[in-house]
């Protein structure tokens, strides 16, 4: 993009001139030409403007053209402060007193720096809005708090210590507008409540077994019923689980009494997200300190509070994809993350009790979808990781930490990654998650559906034949899969009554009738959604 730019305006200058360089990417780079035009170049969004449209040569008038025609963003601003210390902001609200641009740069000024700027004392003008949220996701409603010192409303939907950005593109716009309830209801109306709710418990254990797969963990079972029976009893239950001792109890929970954890909850330890290969560790994003958690997880809760009644995919993405990139947590961070995804969309009423939507399943389902949640993951950690990168080092003695961890990892580039920490543009991950939950919806849950509605009818005609408990039918029901149609000596063995003569034919041919009433079911559905079984329970 730089290479365009050879007549920048707005934040595009302010970056030449002061020489700073955001992480992330400006949504809107601004240049002067010979006409009005608007470009995608490599998916940046550039604008050119006439010369009439030039600003002044000074910062005030390119900042000033950067909150009215540009989408603002934090992470920028936090570094132009930082460089530019409160020199021309103040020179420009002494001049301007009533100035919207102006009070509003003084305004975000002293939010992102806890510095104190002078009022002036003609300050005044109307109460305008700290961001604009036709650009960005902001606070509304009652949360948005005037700020008689600016005269300004604020309406960040978090803190200075965690604000996600989330500019309101086209994308985005669909994304958050995802009719979740309706799409629910849709499936409600095809299958009715009953069958839905039955199918609640293999959703959940599907659920957890996928979280598990994503974690390269698949075949631990009693790990996978653990997350899943946490899944079933806290998911919208109770406070937000993102406090000390909400975290605590859940992270206890999840993962049982055999941990070498010695204190659960917020993290005491530093902590970075990697692998190990022939005994090298590599690091593909590095956490906050432990000391910024607490604050991190409040600026989080924050923005949950001032976006209550906006999108729930929108605010289910931003606790989800938000937490995992505080990574709060020692040991666990990776399943809440995908717990909170189904907890807020419960708290906030979009999917009834005790439906879990099987989100994870749909990603490792689909090569395309898990290679989409990495590469969503790497919106934050890539553009980090590259810069901060040198200032990792793994010493040669180790440190034992207050939470039990042992690790020789440190990392010195805390400043330089505090904006991205503080301040992530989540709005990929909307769109991400918007599409994974729309999938769940109309296609993972819709065939879970199906399958079962038809599990129903083969058990009800195979009994029809030979009456047998439930379980006994489902056994059946696994055998005649597995085996192709084939009677097992096993079942057999176990089940004499079948060996009689024309009972196995009228049975397998009552089952291949009862799921040929339903579209077919593309993959093997018996095995997968037999991943466990509850003891004694029936679908």
């Amino acid at each position: 993009m730089s290479n365009l730019l050879n007549d920048p305006i707005g934040a595009a200058w302010l970056e030449q001139r002061y020489e700073v360089c955001p992480i992330s990417r400006l949504p809107v780079h601004s240049r002067i030409g010979s006409r009005r035009t608007t470009e995608i170049v490599d998916g940046d969004r550039l604008e050119t403007y006439p010369e009439s449209m030039r600003p002044a040569d000074e910062p005030a008038a390119h900042l000033q053209f950067h909150l009215r025609h540009e989408v603002p963003q934090l992470e920028f601003l936090s570094r132009l402060f930082a460089r530019t210390g409160p020199g021309f902001i103040q020179a420009w609200v002494d001049a301007e007193p009533t100035g919207q641009y102006a009070r509003r740069s003084a305004f975000l000024y002293e939010w992102l720096t806890e510095d104190a700027l002078q009022v002036p004392e003609r300050i005044g003008g109307n109460y305008v809005d700290a961001i604009d949220d036709a650009k960005l996701v902001a606070a509304s409603g009652d949360h948005v708090i005037k700020v008689p010192r600016w005269r300004i409303k604020d309406n960040l939907p978090g803190t200075r210590y965690f604000c996600p950005t989330l500019v309101k593109t086209d994308a985005l716009d669909k994304a958050i507008d995802l009719d979740v309830p309706q799409l629910f209801q849709n499936l409600t109306a095809e299958f009715g409540e009953d069958l839905l709710r039955r199918a609640a418990v293999w959703m959940t254990l599907r659920e957890s077994k996928a979280t598990f797969k994503i974690e390269g963990e698949a075949d631990r079972a009693n790990r996978i019923e653990r997350f899943a029976d946490v899944m079933a009893r806290r998911t919208g239950q109770g406070d937000c689980p993102l406090t000390d001792v909400t975290l605590a109890q859940l992270q206890g929970e999840i993962l049982g009494k055999r941990t070498s954890l010695t204190r659960l909850g917020l993290r005491s330890s530093p902590v970075f997200v990697g692998e190990t290969v022939h005994y090298q560790d590599i690091v593909h994003y590095v956490a906050p300190p432990a000391e910024d958690v607490a604050v991190m997880l409040e600026g989080l809760q924050v923005f949950l509070e001032r976006t209550r009644g906006q999108s729930s995919v929108m605010r289910s993405a931003v606790a989800a994809f938000g937490f995992v990139y505080i990574h709060p947590l020692a040991d666990g961070n990776g399943r809440v993350h995908r717990f909170l995804i189904n907890d807020i969309l419960r708290r906030d009423g979009v999917v009834p009790e005790p439906v879990i939507l099987p989100v994870s399943a749909v990603i490792t389902d689909d090569a395309g979808e898990r290679r989409s949640y990495d590469r969503v993951l790497d919106e934050v950690s890539k553009p980090l990781m590259h810069v901060v990168r040198e200032h990792i080092t793994f010493k040669s003695t180790q440190v034992t930490y207050p939470d039990g961890v042992v690790s020789n990892f440190e990392f010195d580039g805390v400043e330089q990654a505090y904006p991205v920490w503080r301040y992530p543009d989540l709005g990929p991950h909307v769109i991400f998650l918007s599409n994974i939950v729309m999938r769940t919806l109309t296609e993972q849950m819709r065939e879970q559906s199906r399958y079962l509605r038809s599990l129903g009818r083969a058990r009800q005609a195979l009994k029809e034949i030979v009456e047998m408990p439930d379980q006994q039918a489902d056994r059946v029901l696994r055998s005649i899969e597995q085996n192709r149609g084939e009677l097992s000596n096993a079942l057999a063995k176990e089940m004499p009554v079948l060996r009689e003569a024309d009972v196995w034919n009228q049975i397998t041919e009552a089952v291949l009738q009862a799921f040929q009433e339903d579209p077919p079911v593309d993959r093997h559905v018996l095995e997968r959604y037999h991943p466990t079984r509850p003891a004694g329970g029936s679908v």
